[in-house]
């Protein structure tokens, strides 16, 4: 059994931080509503704990970095995952179909035993969960921004993007709280369960989507593809459907996405011209954790120095969905220049989109 949780700073390395960002994913995930993926997180963390020999179940224990922010139970749950969907491990079934009385920590210490060479790759990279559910924080984003008094027309750029299943955003539908946004029917639908008041209801255009990742992924590729969905929790079905779509927009048009650190990204993109009456939107998912502490102060020195620059025909907007790990909630924080640059938390969300906290009325500046 694992501990109760405790919070621990996402950053954190050393003596005991391992089994503690063990426990600490058993809890989100518990929070969330993925039952079954802390099942798997905490048969892991058992096994760390155990005597259990191996080289994968070794590199984990002495991982040389911060395992919270590296995202190592997601990494190794992913890869569990994988053999599940390829039925490799027929075992793992009672687990993924969430059936009690199992001995879990047997099942996916047999997995790995069977297994080794082929998960261990999977600690080699953080996961990338891309999912299109967290585009109606940036919609929701830009309705409060047009409300600001920002131009509606936006050039969004994307780090960490993936798949580039969110730079598809202007491809797909939004009810959000009642205001509707994006062409009919729209490639995917999204209805959140809307907490608090509506957004404003403004029109706003997406002029372009560009966006990048260190190891960009090509959805028309089978199993890139299927890597990607060994990442999605499989409690959450309708995500696995929200995969297929995106599957086929790319196929018809892919995203336009470039393999660069999100640093270097940032730096070019802002040194382009910016039209007038155009607002430009940094945006980013579930990213920051994994983007090295050198970057992120190249990317906010550049987004400082370029909102300097920034004037009300040619605004700049930051807009960051990440995790509060002491809330177990995802929270949209937005900054933007000229006016805005100390930021305010306009939604509160579910990390996968089932529903939107908004915070953004009456906040101010």
């Amino acid at each position: 059994m694992t501990e109760p949780y405790k919070f621990i700073d996402i950053n954190a390395s050393g003596p005991g931080i391992v089994a503690a960002a063990f426990d600490n994913q058993v809890a989100y995930c518990t929070s969330s509503g993925a039952a079954v993926t802390a099942r798997v997180v905490a048969a892991l963390r058992d096994l760390i704990e155990s005597s259990e020999t191996g080289e994968l179940l070794d590199r984990i224990r002495n991982w040389p970095g911060a395992p919270l922010a590296d995202a190592v139970p997601l990494r190794i749950a992913g890869g569990i995952h994988s053999l599940h969907l390829k039925w490799s491990e027929p075992a793992l079934a009672d687990i993924y179909t969430n059936q009690p009385g199992s001995d879990d920590t047997a099942i996916i210490a047999a997995a790995i035993r069977r297994h080794e060479p082929e998960l261990l790759p999977w600690l080699d990279g953080p996961p990338q969960t891309n999912e299109a559910g967290r585009s109606a924080n940036f919609i929701a984003a830009m309705l409060w921004l047009a409300d600001q008094g920002l131009p509606p027309r936006f050039e969004c750029l994307e780090i960490g993007s993936s798949a580039g299943i969110n730079l598809m955003l202007d491809r797909y539908r939004y009810d959000l709280g009642g205001v509707e946004v994006g062409p009919e029917p729209g490639a995917i639908r999204f209805q959140p369960e809307w907490q608090g008041d509506a957004p404003p209801d403004r029109k706003i255009e997406i002029v372009s989507t560009r966006g990048c990742d260190v190891a960009p992924v090509d959805l028309t590729d089978p199993e890139q593809a299927t890597r990607l969905k060994a990442y999605i929790w499989p409690e959450h079905t309708v995500r696995f459907e929200r995969m297929e779509a995106a599957i086929i927009e790319a196929t018809k048009r892919s995203p336009d996405l470039v393999r660069m650190n999100a640093a270097d990204f940032v730096e070019a993109e802002l040194a382009r011209p910016q039209e007038a009456g155009t607002t430009r939107m940094l945006m980013h998912s579930i990213v920051w954790q994994y983007v090295p502490e050198d970057q992120q102060a190249r990317v906010t020195a550049a987004m400082e120095a370029a909102g300097a620059r920034a004037t009300p025909e040619r605004p700049l907007v930051w807009v960051a969905l990440e995790a509060n790990r002491v809330m177990h909630i995802h929270e949209m924080v937005v900054r933007y220049w000229p006016g805005g640059e100390q930021g305010v938390v306009v939604t509160r969300a579910h990390p996968h989109g089932a529903w939107l906290g908004w915070l953004g009325s009456d906040r101010t500046i």
